[in-house]
Order: structure tokens, then sequence, then C-alpha cells
């Protein structure tokens, strides 16, 4: 992602300075940085973190990165519909185009039975080459899913207001927007 975000960058004639950071480095990488208005986690990406504390330290140090009213814009997977359909193995609907090539991307869900256990997703791409052989290319993911309520409790205790929220236990993903709030003084 940060590569090629760093390409869309360029493409467009945009500034821009990419980091490659792991959830905890955040607030050490980027000490003495200006506060953000805005900070993006997009892609799933929170389900990464390794569980509950994880995903708390995770928002905590994003929630740090915000300037005062800041916004942090938060995508998820609908891990309800997840866990609901259980393990199993998803192809494709149709063709993609990758690298100039067809292909198929095939999902392969190991759900466990419990929601605070290691699950995984291997993803793998089935590119058809110019001669008709196949290649194929997969990767192995480690997520940790969560409720939707569970990540709204967590904004709010890391000292965020969620403003909008776009969950539909019917819908595949959702989008979450909260600002950072200035606590009363006591």
């Amino acid at each position: 992602m940060a590569r090629r975000t760093h390409q869309l960058a360029e493409q467009h004639g945009v500034s821009l300075r990419t980091l490659r950071v792991s959830w905890d480095e955040l607030s050490d990488r980027l000490d003495g940085s200006p506060p953000f208005d805005v900070v993006f986690c997009v892609g799933n990406s929170l389900a990464h973190a390794e569980g509950a504390s994880a995903r708390f330290d995770a928002l905590t140090a994003m929630s740090r990165l915000l300037s005062r009213d800041g916004h942090l814009v938060l995508t998820s997977r609908t891990w309800e519909l997840v866990r609901a359909r259980r393990s199993r193995l998803d192809v494709g609907p149709r063709l993609v185009r990758r690298q100039g090539r067809d292909a198929v991307v095939v999902y392969n869900w190991q759900i466990e039975q419990r929601w605070d256990e290691e699950h995984h997703l291997e993803i793998a791409v089935a590119q058809v080459t110019a001669d008709g052989s196949v290649l194929t290319r997969s990767e192995r993911l480690s997520c940790w899913p969560f409720r939707q309520e569970e990540l709204v409790s967590q904004l709010h205790a890391v000292g965020l207001e969620v403003e909008s929220n776009t969950f539909d236990p019917d819908a595949e993903n959702y989008t979450v927007i909260a600002a950072k709030k200035e606590r009363a003084q006591s």
C-alpha cells in the first residue's frame, strides 16, 4: 500500500512522504511531527492487530497522531458476516486484470471458533499468461476479527467520538469516521 500510494502521488505530482511502520512504532517514528488533521486506517488493516489489546494500542497510537478535532477514517470488513459464513473457499465471480493479465482471485477463509482466536485468510491470484499457462501467487494473512460495537467502544476509550458510521449488518464493509475530542479538565 505504501508503494502504491507513493506511485499515485508521483503520478499526480503530489509531494508525499510514505513510511512503513508497525502500530507500536507509530508514535516513536512520527514523534515531533506536527499533528495530522486526518489519519486513514483503511483496507481492513486494523484486523491485523494481534487481538483486542493490540487493536486498542493501535487506535491509541493513531489518536495520538491527530490534531485537536482531527479525524480518523477507518474501514473494516463486517466481521459478523465473515464469521457467520464460517471457513470456506470463495472464488471470485469474474476475471480481473492484474499486471495486464486476466486473473482469478480465490479466498480461503479459516475461521476459528472464538472471536479472540487468530483467524487466517489465504488469498491466491491465478493469472493467465499470453501462452495460456497459469501463474499463481498466494499470501496467507493472519487476522483478529472484532465486532463493530467493540470497535466503537475502543474508539471512545482512546478519546475519539464517532461522527459517521456506515455499519450495516448485511453489508460486506463499513466506514467509521471518528473525531478527536479534547477531554474536559477536571
